[in-house]
């Protein structure tokens, strides 16, 4: 039986390769895996974004469309107009295909219901008026629970959160203070006396809430602008705001706010001119915030696969230099093997005789005068007298 030193030592560093690549492999893989997961909750919460970018699109000509049932309403036109059957529509698409992710499906719901009930109210100014007041702060309502579930009032970046604050919040209050304006001013040019200072400052106070979210919509559009890293941004803005701006001066004309009695056809004229700037407007935001969103998931994307990349080529390199270190130790250990050396122990158990083995070969042949002298024993070469194979 042999045993060999350097063969244990081959075969332990053989052994600590393997522990070795186990040992990176694993942290390697622990990390890949907390960027994969971090890299899905970031994917996931763009997607929920563009869910609710697309639900706004959506939504943004229902609060139109609203402004041109009050409006029509007012003047004693009964039937729903097409603009609101349309819109509806299109909301009840977009909640059927993402109202369970945005939890917005129980309130369109009973929006939508109280929208269908408007043609049935009646007559009555101040109960038309206040039916619609009452469905229009409903749909901006919505309009608030889709940015806060959809994370778009969250977003970290700048751009995109000056966009939907615009889109989301400014301009659907913007569209709704103008067309409340302009109906208040028919209203209080027909009031009777006694009824019209109430009516008054309701229109006092819908003049100051357009000046408040004009100025509000301007300097967040603005301030998109500025933080935003999108080439069309800024140029597709310019002539929608251009509209809008000039809408809202002949409205501010119309309103004859502290100088007498509103001009009730320049505020419907300018009510007109808002509302189709302001759609335009928010359809130029729109599509850049999902480009945006799209761009951001494209990068997401790149740097998934990117992870992959690295730990596979990682994983590739550990492999490699493991079996090029197992080889190298067999090649060691079978030259070892080959070839004792110094550093070789060789230990060995003979048994003659009881364990059935046979004598090793007598060096010296089988004539008697050639036999090797045991050791320590003394020759007898008869007296003393040296023999000689000469005769004398």
């Amino acid at each position: 039986m042999s045993v060999s030193v350097n063969s244990r030592r081959t075969r332990l560093r053989s052994a600590l390769a393997v522990l070795l690549t186990v040992l990176v492999l694993l942290p390697a893989a622990g990390l890949l895996l907390r960027v994969l997961q971090e890299n899905s909750k970031q994917r996931d919460n763009v997607q929920l974004e563009q869910d609710g970018t697309e639900y706004l699109n959506a939504l943004v000509p229902l609060i139109s469309a609203l402004a041109e049932s009050q409006s029509a309403a007012l003047q004693g036109v009964a039937a729903e107009p097409a603009s609101v059957t349309a819109a509806v529509s299109r909301v009840q698409i977009a909640d059927d295909k993402f109202g369970k992710s945005l939890e917005t499906t129980s309130r369109w719901t009973g929006l939508k219901a109280k929208i269908a009930k408007l043609p049935a109210i009646g007559k009555g100014t101040a109960k038309i008026f206040t039916a619609h007041v009452e469905v229009a702060d409903l749909t901006l309502a919505l309009f608030d629970t889709v940015r806060e579930n959809s994370t778009l009032n969250r977003d970290p970046d700048a751009d995109i959160w000056f966009l939907q604050d615009v889109v989301a919040e400014q301009a659907p209050v913007a569209v709704t203070a103008v067309s409340r304006m302009s109906d208040l001013a028919n209203m209080v040019v027909a009031a009777s006396s006694k009824t019209r200072e109430p009516l008054k400052l309701q229109f006092a106070y819908q003049v100051q809430k357009v000046q408040e979210v004009v100025g509000d919509l301007t300097d967040g559009l603005q301030e998109a602008v500025n933080d935003t890293n999108s080439d069309t941004l800024s140029g597709n803005l310019v002539s929608n705001l251009d509209s809008f701006r000039r809408g809202i001066e002949a409205a501010n004309r119309g309103a004859n706010f502290g100088a007498g009695k509103p001009d009730v056809s320049v505020l419907v004229t300018a009510q007109s001119t808002l509302q189709t700037a302001l759609s335009a407007l928010s359809g130029v935001v729109l599509k850049e915030m999902a480009g945006l969103l799209d761009d951001r998931s494209d990068t997401l994307t790149y740097k998934r696969i990117e992870a992959f990349a690295v730990f596979g080529v990682a994983f590739a390199l550990i492999v490699v230099a493991t079996l090029w270190t197992r080889g190298r130790a067999r090649q060691v250990q079978a030259a070892l093997s080959e070839q004792p050396g110094e550093n070789r122990r060789d230990v060995s158990v003979q048994a003659a005789g009881a364990t059935g083995g046979s004598a090793p070969a007598n060096p010296y042949g089988n004539n008697p005068y050639d036999q090797a002298p045991s050791y320590g024993e003394i020759p007898n070469y008869g007296g003393g007298r040296e023999r000689s194979g000469a005769v004398r």
